[in-house]
C-alpha cells in the first residue's frame, strides 16, 4: 500500500549539510517574533513544512520534551532539533543562533531604556506598550487554552493551577510538579499532545553516534562540560569583584530561575518582577512591564527579559563596583543571560537520548499533556498580576488565612489604558493583527493619547 498523500508531505527528505542547517537557524533567530507559539509555528513551517528535515512525530515528542524542561521550550526544540540533525555541534549552533540576535537588540534597547527612561516620550511610549502587553499575555491565555484544555480534567487542572497560584501564593514549580505526577497517574484522563510511534522516518537525521545515545558515560560528559559552563561565571566573578556584589546576586538568583521556570518566560515574571523589585531594588515597580514590552518587539525568547533585568541591576550598582555604568550593565546582561541559557543545553543534551527512547511512553505524554494544562492557569495568573498593575495605580493585598488576594483601590483605575488594552485585544483575538503591528499601534496611540491628556 503507498503511504498517503499527508504522510509522504511530513516525511523527512535528505539529510541537510550542517553548513545549510546554520543557516536557516540564523534565519529563524532572525524572524522569531510573537512569543513562544509564534517561534514553535515559524519552526515548524520552515523544517516540517517547507523543508520536511524531521517528520511531525518527531517534531511534536521533541516540542513535548522541552514543555516539560525549565526555560524557553522554543530555544530548547530549537537545540533538540538541531541535535537530530546534527549532534551536538548542530545543538549548539542551532541554540545559540537562536538567542543571539535577539540579545543584542535586547542589549541596545536597555541601553536606551536606562538613559531615557524619565523622558516624557519615552513614559507616553511605554503607556501605550503596556497595555499592548496585557493584551498580549490575554491572548497567550486564549490561544494555548484551545490547544491544551481539550477535557473536564484538563481545565480542572488549568483552574486548580490559577487559584493555588492567584490566591494561595503556591510556588509554581510545585504546581507544575503535581500537575505533572497527576497526568502521569491518569494519562487517560488527559488529552496529551501527539507523540512519535517507533516507525517515524529517520531518513533526515543524523547518526545514532552522531546524536550520542543514551549512556551512562555519555551522560556523565554532557554534565561535566555544561555544568563547568554554567559555574564559570561564578568562579570569574569572585575572582574579579570579590564577594557580596551584585554580580554574584545575578548569577544566584537567574541559576535558580534556570531551573524552576517551568511554562517559560509568562510563568515566571510575575516572581522575578515581585523578587526584582521588593527583595533585590534592582526594578522600580512597572519596570518588568517595560522590559517585555521591549522583549515583545525583538526576536528570540521572551525570557530574554531577563536580560534587560540584569542590564538594569549592574547599571544601577555600577558605583560600587568602581565600573563605568555602561560597562556594568552590559556585563550583568552577558551574565544573566549565559546562566539563563547554559542550562537549556545541559537539559538537552543530558536529556534528549533518553527521552528518544521514550517516544512511545503513554504516561510520559499523559505528564506533559497535564503540564500544558497547568501552564494555562500559570499564564491566566500573570495575565491577572498585569492587569490590576496596569490598569490601577494602586494595589493592595488583602490576607485571610492562607488566602492573599490583590485588592485595587477602584478609584486609581486608568480608564485611558484600559481602553487602549480592550482595543489591543480586539486587534488580537478578534481581526488576528499580528503582534508586532498591534505593538506600534499602541504605543503611537498611547503618544498620541498621553500628550492629549
Amino acid at each position: 500500500m503507498s503511504a498517503s498523500p499527508q504522510k509522504a508531505e511530513s516525511a523527512p527528505v535528505a539529510h541537510p549539510s550542517f553548513r545549510e542547517a546554520s543557516g536557516v537557524w540564523l534565519r529563524i533567530g532572525l524572524l522569531s517574533f510573537g512569543g513562544p507559539a509564534g517561534q514553535i509555528a515559524l519552526m515548524h513551517r520552515e523544517l516540517v513544512e517547507k523543508r520536511r528535515w524531521i517528520s511531525e512525530a518527531r517534531f511534536l515528542h521533541a516540542l513535548n520534551y522541552c514543555m516539560l524542561l525549565p526555560g524557553p521550550e522554543a530555544q530548547q526544540l530549537a537545540t533538540y532539533i538541531g541535535w537530530l540533525l546534527h549532534g551536538w555541534r548542530g545543538g549548539v549552533v542551532a541554540g545559540v543562533l537562536f538567542v543571539l540576535p535577539g540579545f543584542f537588540l535586547i542589549l541596545a534597547l536597555a541601553a536606551l531604556y536606562a538613559r531615557h527612561q524619565q523622558a516624557e516620550w519615552a513614559l507616553a511610549l511605554f503607556f501605550g506598550l503596556k497595555a499592548a502587553v496585557l493584551a498580549i499575555v490575554v491572548e497567550a491565555v486564549v490561544r494555548v487554552g484551545r490547544r491544551a484544555l481539550k477535557t473536564r480534567f484538563s481545565l480542572a487542572l488549568a483552574a486548580c493551577a490559577f487559584l493555588a497560584l492567584f490566591a494561595f501564593d503556591a510556588p509554581f514549580p510545585l504546581v507544575v510538579f503535581a500537575a505533572g505526577a497527576l497526568g502521569f497517574a491518569f494519562p487517560h484522563l488527559v488529552a496529551a499532545p501527539a507523540h512519535g510511534g517507533a516507525d517515524d522516518d529517520e531518513a533526515g537525521l543524523a547518526s545514532d553516534s552522531a546524536r550520542a545515545p543514551a549512556s551512562l558515560a555519555r551522560a556523565a560528559q554532557a554534565l561535566a562540560i555544561w555544568g563547568a559552563l554554567w559555574i564559570a561565571p561564578f568562579v570569574i566573578v569572585a575572582a574579579v569583584f570579590g564577594r557580596d556584589n551584585v554580580f554574584e546576586d545575578i548569577a544566584l538568583f537567574f541559576s535558580k530561575m534556570a531551573v524552576v521556570t517551568f511554562g517559560g518566560a509568562y510563568a515566571v515574571l510575575a516572581y522575578v518582577a515581585q523578587q526584582a523589585v521588593e527583595t533585590f531594588g534592582w526594578l522600580a515597580p512597572g519596570e518588568m512591564l517595560d522590559g517585555l514590552a521591549l522583549a515583545e518587539t525583538t526576536p528570540g525568547p521572551l525570557i530574554l527579559v531577563l536580560t534587560f533585568v540584569g542590564f538594569l541591576a549592574a547599571w544601577r550598582q555600577a558605583p560600587g563596583l568602581a565600573l563605568d555604568p555602561m560597562t556594568a550593565g552590559v556585563l550583568g546582561a552577558a551574565l544573566t543571560t549565559w546562566v539563563t541559557f547554559v542550562p537549556c543545553f545541559l537539559w538537552i543534551f543530558l536529556g534528549a537520548p533518553y527521552v528518544e527512547r521514550l517516544r512511545a511512553n503513554k504516561k510520559l505524554a499523559g505528564a506533559l499533556g497535564a503540564i500544558t494544562a497547568a501552564v494555562v492557569g500559570v499564564i491566566l495568573n500573570l495575565a491577572a498580576w498585569f492587569a490590576l498593575h496596569v490598569l490601577f495605580r494602586d494595589v493592595a493585598s488583602l490576607r485571610l488565612g492562607p488566602i492573599a488576594l490583590p485588592a485595587p483601590a477602584l478609584a486609581t483605575l486608568d480608564a485611558a489604558a484600559l481602553a487602549l488594552a480592550v482595543l489591543a485585544s480586539a486587534a488580537l483575538l478578534r481581526f488576528k493583527l499580528s503582534v508586532p503591528l498591534v505593538l506600534l499601534l499602541c504605543a503611537g496611540t498611547g503618544v498620541a493619547m498621553r500628550y492629549a491628556l
